[in-house]
């Protein structure tokens, strides 16, 4: 059967929305008909060569819809079921996974190499970050399916998928913000977004977002900033300012540039935590000295994911919608066609808006 995609034939190429034609789901995969897709970051990256992928390819990783057919084997869900779409599946065989550390699984992005699909004259198509969610339907491995629970809408939940998780993971998993603290985070796109509200759902007491744009003030305060900061040379003397000039308990980095990374770090009291949520190239080289490691005694760290276990987050982060503290439209700034896709990747080169989200 024929569905329509936006393909990447190549790196740096356009992406091409054309007919692709899908198999039957086999034993232990599932065909997912999309109700939305966000358009991430990482996408742009995949398809400027930032983050290798096989081509050609159907991108989008963060998705959610209804499940059309299994194959054999397949019993946590069925025809019929709504579903949010896990690109990064755990084998639950690997060191990582035996560590509890699901989220760094050395095989978690496998079936990214696979044909999944191909093209109306035959060539073969990969999976993107294994879901190929830009697309009307996909094919998938029943463990990149997670059921999705009652009460979330399933356009919104998409953003599950990919950003929310990865937003409050970041806060509750990786920089563990509690009650009370101060927290700063870099970035006002829809991971920034999602960030700021689970800052705000974890008590944190002064929450200050940081972006180049001026028009992303409002979204900003929307979702739980207290203060806005314009990125500048500044920043941290600005955010010093705020917190009795001390600095944030907590800075979370969500552009992934040298810059911000190191404003993010200067942000950051002694003593205090710098996540990096952002992925930068690997020209992005960030610089410190052995003094100032020393005598700041900050933790720096990365975080993949949010350091989600998916099967555990997506329940609790249901919960948080059900209760109206995790607003998922309130990250959507605009809904697209599959056309309207490189436009979105022009926005957020432009450090315009928060997600794109693609509607079927």
């Amino acid at each position: 059967m024929a569905v329509r995609a936006a393909v990447l034939p190549a790196i740096g190429a356009p992406l091409e929305i054309t007919a692709v034609e899908l198999p039957d789901p086999g034993p232990g995969q599932v065909r997912v008909r999309l109700a939305a897709a966000g358009v991430c970051h990482s996408d742009l990256s995949l398809s400027d060569g930032t983050m290798r992928v096989p081509v050609p390819a159907v991108l989008g990783h963060e998705g959610a819809g209804t499940v059309v057919a299994v194959g054999e084997s397949v019993t946590h869900v069925a025809e019929g079921d709504p579903v949010v779409l896990n690109w990064a599946p755990s084998c639950g065989r690997c060191h990582a996974c035996g560590l509890g550390e699901v989220w760094l699984c050395a095989h978690a992005l496998s079936g990214a190499a696979d044909v999944y699909a191909r093209t109306a004259d035959g060539t073969d198509l990969h999976p993107g970050l294994n879901v190929a969610a830009f697309a009307e339907e996909t094919v998938v491995s029943a463990s990149c399916v997670l059921p999705l629970p009652k009460g979330v809408p399933l356009e919104d939940a998409a953003l599950l998928g990919c950003a929310v998780l990865t937003g409050y993971g970041a806060v509750h998993h990786s920089a563990k913000v509690r009650p009370g603290e101060t927290v700063a985070v870099f970035g006002a796109g829809g991971v920034g977004l999602a960030t700021l509200q689970s800052a705000r759902i974890a008590g944190a007491s002064r929450i200050i977002a940081v972006d180049v744009s001026p028009e992303k003030e409002e979204l900003a305060r929307a979702a739980g900033a207290t203060d806005y900061v314009l990125a500048s040379e500044t920043t941290p003397r600005e955010i010093r300012a705020l917190t009795g000039k001390q600095g944030v308990d907590v800075s979370v980095e969500c552009v992934g540039r040298a810059v911000s990374i190191r404003a993010a770090w200067d942000s950051t009291r002694r003593g205090g935590r710098t996540t990096v949520v952002g992925i930068g190239g690997k020209d992005q080289e960030v610089t410190f000295n052995a003094l100032e490691i020393f005598h700041w005694g900050r933790t720096l760290s990365g975080c993949v994911y949010g350091n989600s276990d998916p099967a555990r987050d997506v329940p609790v982060l249901a919960e948080h919608v059900r209760e109206g503290r995790l607003d998922l439209s309130a990250l959507v700034t605009e809904r697209i066609a599959l056309e309207g896709i490189p436009a979105a990747f022009e926005n957020m080169l432009a450090g315009k808006g928060g997600r794109a989200l693609v509607v079927f």
